[in-house]
């Protein structure tokens, strides 16, 4: 079983940062590719971005490509989405993503554990 809490969503104005943090409960966290997640009402969680267990591999959304960096600290059970370059329609709630299949590359199907979500809004 593995618990991820995430936190560091807010209200930013657009071109600002933030950093979103999902901690991870459980000795397996480097066992697991991690991913982060996003939804806004009425539509369908999509992917934003996905580190390998190790940390050798990402991947990202088209939409986010150069604005957006994940990164994970096995030792400290954590992955990080830094987000850059923030625009209104970055506006949503983020959600980390833990899955144990191989592949750096997610569904939401293939998830094996989800945790509450953070809401992100970015004025114009």
């Amino acid at each position: 079983q593995v618990q991820l809490v995430e936190s560091g969503g807010g209200l930013v104005q657009a071109g600002g940062s933030l950093r979103l943090s999902c901690a991870a409960s459980g000795r397996t966290f480097n066992s697991y590719n991690m991913g982060w997640f996003r939804q806004t009402p009425g539509k369908e969680r999509e992917i934003v971005g996905a580190i390998s267990w190790g940390g050798a591999t990402t991947y990202y959304a088209a939409s986010v490509k150069g604005r957006f960096t994940i990164s994970r600290d096995n030792a400290r059970n954590t992955v990080y989405l830094q987000m850059n370059s923030l625009k209104p329609e970055d506006t949503a709630v983020y959600y980390c993503a833990a899955k144990r299949q191989p592949g750096v590359v997610m569904t939401t199907t293939q998830i094996d554990f989800w945790g509450q979500g953070t809401q992100v809004t970015v004025s114009s």
